[in-house]
């Protein structure tokens, strides 16, 4: 392996950055071009290399292993988010709309951060439709629900679920980052609240408030469904079936069946009009359907070389996770961990990183706690940097985009994030990661 290899992936993050800016018709319509472009970019080569049946291999890897699972668990989060219709109560008004945020994470505790914020956007962004400017209501949504929330428990959480198979115990999380947590979210919710408050004095005054009425309770049940099928489909054991030549986790075919029938549940039991209030539109759906193709197979590599640690193209950067004696620095895993996670897949990278500090996990939940808790943080608070960060990340960006708001770009974005979460990730080191 060699850091060539990351190219077309790195292509693709271009594209992202890019394409939605400078030529914002033909990226929607050319998508699927798009990411079938980068992925013969990277499997034409391969293919060269090592051979056909090798690049065969990997694409089938990327997309029956990882691709699968990941879009039907998102294709059943958003069907069934977008069934559930919530008008009245905490919105539209700064005070409102900090109160529905904090909601937000609250549910994302229990039905993971992807339900959670599937929930949410759609009551968040009626609630201030008289308002022009939105962006931030979208940006501190991604910060908080579509990420920050699920740092509590391994529920619809990869990193920390990578974690708890690895043995990290299931309240572990909860214990040692409940404080890091409680910093960011005060710190970002009060950031919000003087924001919106700034803003909304230049636009017109809030609806008057209505009771709170919430239709679509079956849909919610769907996505509580979803979450305890993300959990089942790595603790129950059912061997591995071979597909296409590919051994895959029976488990994990079992948990995409159910995904799908949980979209068609959502489909067969979610009134015409309750869509129609939503302005459900599958398009967000399908655009992050066609682009996390090229991704998920365009990773591969970068996965690989990540994977091979200290003995690998990326070990210099590695490296600066341990001191002089090889002991574990804090301060680095939560950093590097974080950076990381933005850019690839959190998972692997927790893992990765797992290894490097500790793979006794009882030393590392004991002696090394302060390490772990900021491998755990870095893998989660950093994904709300990009827009790919965290799957979550592109749906709300979607739903926002389909529903008027004039989202940033890629580059645009990070910056936005990068000015909420640096300085409080800056005082997170400083109190917790030293």
């Amino acid at each position: 392996m060699n850091l060539l290899w990351g190219a077309p992936f790195l292509g693709v993050l271009l594209s992202v950055a890019l394409g939605p800016s400078l030529a914002p018709r033909a990226w929607h319509r050319r998508l699927g071009i798009v990411a079938l472009f980068w992925s013969a970019a990277l499997l034409l080569p391969w293919a060269w290399a090592h051979g056909p049946a090798a690049a065969v291999r990997l694409g089938l890897d990327a997309l029956l292993l990882s691709y699968l699972p990941f879009v039907t668990v998102l294709l059943a989060l958003y069907a069934a988010g977008g069934g559930v219709l919530v008008r009245g109560g905490p919105g539209g008004t700064p005070a409102g709309n900090t109160a529905l945020l904090a909601a937000g994470m609250a549910m994302g505790v229990v039905m993971g951060q992807a339900g959670a914020a599937m929930v949410v956007i759609n009551p968040l962004l009626h609630a201030n439709a008289h308002r022009r400017r939105k962006v931030h209501l979208v940006l501190f949504l991604v910060v908080l629900v579509a990420n920050a929330s699920g740092a509590l428990v391994p529920l619809g959480n990869p990193p920390l679920y990578i974690g708890f198979l690895q043995g990290v115990p299931f309240a572990w999380p909860a214990q040692h980052l409940i404080a890091p947590l409680a910093v960011l979210t005060a710190l970002t919710l009060g950031a919000f609240y003087v924001t919106d408050r700034a803003l909304a004095r230049a636009e017109p005054p809030a609806p008057a408030a209505r009771r709170l009425h919430v239709r679509g309770w079956r849909n919610v049940g769907l996505i509580l469904l979803t979450a305890a099928i993300v959990v089942m489909q790595n603790v129950v054991r059912l061997g591995t079936l071979e597909v296409f030549g590919v051994a895959v986790p029976a488990m994990r075919l079992v948990a995409v069946a159910g995904f799908l029938l949980v979209t068609a549940a959502s489909v067969v039991l979610t009134p015409n009009a309750v869509r129609q209030q939503n302005d459900f539109s599958w398009a967000p759906m399908s655009e992050v359907a066609l682009l996390f193709v090229a991704i998920f197979i365009t990773i591969e590599p970068v996965l690989a070389m990540l994977a091979e640690g200290l003995s690998g193209p990326l070990a210099p950067v590695l490296r600066l996770t341990l001191g002089p004696g090889g002991a574990a620095r804090p301060v680095a895993f939560f950093w590097l961990a974080g950076i990381l996670s933005a850019f690839l897949d959190n998972a692997p990278t927790y893992l990765v990183f797992f290894k490097i500090a500790q793979p006794d996990p009882a030393a590392l939940t004991g002696v090394g706690a302060r390490t772990l808790a900021a491998l755990s943080a870095g893998a989660v608070f950093f994904g709300a940097l990009t827009y790919i960060g965290n799957a979550p990340n592109m749906m709300v960006r979607g739903i926002a985009a389909h529903r008027g708001v004039r989202m940033p770009g890629f580059f645009a974005f990070t910056a936005l994030a990068s000015a909420v979460l640096l300085p409080v990730f800056v005082l997170l080191t400083l109190v917790f990661f030293r």
